[in-house]
């Protein structure tokens, strides 16, 4: 029997997603994601898929990339997003770390701060700031240094604040641990748990499955652009194959979790 979150009023939903590129290649087949606001849900995969297209669909890039939703839907809050553009998802409340960090290097860090408010209420910017500030005292003391000369871990602590002077509803963080040091991945991990604390719900795109699922509350694992297995992140951690194919603890000899040919036990969410 498939596991399913409890009906939340407050809820980011994907429902039997299809996205495909070129009008020829199908990536995204038949997704559903429910994300609460109380939660940090965990989307595992390894490279091709289907994670990143997944997030372009939610946040309105996938014109960008020459793709297009094709079936299925994107809410938030019971408000339809499927087709909406960008700037549309960050009012109704979504803002997304994109993999990479891509702050503005050549901009100081309040100013990198600043470009994420551009939605914001202007009486409500400098607030934003402290706020910021406060959770990231480092980012403070650099306010006015260039966002180049910053660390790896604080140009994703600033990617981070800077998706927050959104003041988003549902925050999304495409390999957030990506090129970071194990202790800095540690920091981010507890940030992230930070974040969802203060009210933000968090969908977590990782290839680090070990700290996506140490900190998440419920996990997805997409394969071939499918859903193929998803459950409470403490299930998912003690799942063999999980452990196997993600977290390395298994025996060795299988290349790739999707040659599991013989894998029937698939979970699919149901409305």
């Amino acid at each position: 029997m498939a596991f399913v979150l409890p009906v939340e009023s407050a809820l980011l939903e994907v429902r039997n997603l299809e996205v495909v590129y070129e009008d020829v290649v199908l990536v995204c087949r038949g997704v559903s994601l429910r994300i609460p606001r109380d939660g940090i849900v965990a989307l595992l995969g390894a490279n091709g898929a289907g994670k990143t297209s997944t997030l372009r669909a939610i946040t309105g890039l996938l014109d960008v990339h020459r793709g297009k939703i094709t079936a299925g839907s994107v809410s938030v809050d019971g408000k339809d997003l499927t087709h909406a553009d960008p700037a549309a998802v960050v009012t109704a409340g979504i803002s997304q770390v994109m993999e990479g960090r891509r702050v503005f290097v050549e901009f100081s860090v309040e100013e990198n701060l600043r470009v994420g408010a551009h939605t914001a209420r202007r009486s409500g910017v400098q607030a934003n700031l402290d706020r910021i500030y406060g959770m990231f005292p480092i980012l403070a003391d650099r306010r006015n240094q260039k966002a180049g000369y910053l660390s790896g871990g604080e140009q994703q602590m600033l990617a981070i604040g800077r998706a927050l002077m959104a003041e988003p509803k549902y925050l999304l963080l495409d390999e957030p641990s990506l090129g970071l040091a194990p202790l800095v991945v540690a920091s981010i991990r507890d940030l992230i748990a930070d974040i969802n604390a203060a009210g933000t719900g968090v969908l977590l795109v990782e290839q680090n499955a070990a700290m996506a699922l140490s900190v998440a509350t419920h996990g997805y694992v997409l394969e071939n652009g499918k859903v193929v297995l998803d459950g409470p992140a403490d299930e998912l951690r003690n799942n063999a194959d999980i452990q196997e194919f993600y977290l390395g603890l298994g025996t060795e000899g299988s290349a790739s979790y999707r040659d599991l040919k013989h894998y029937k036990r698939r979970k699919r969410w149901s409305a």
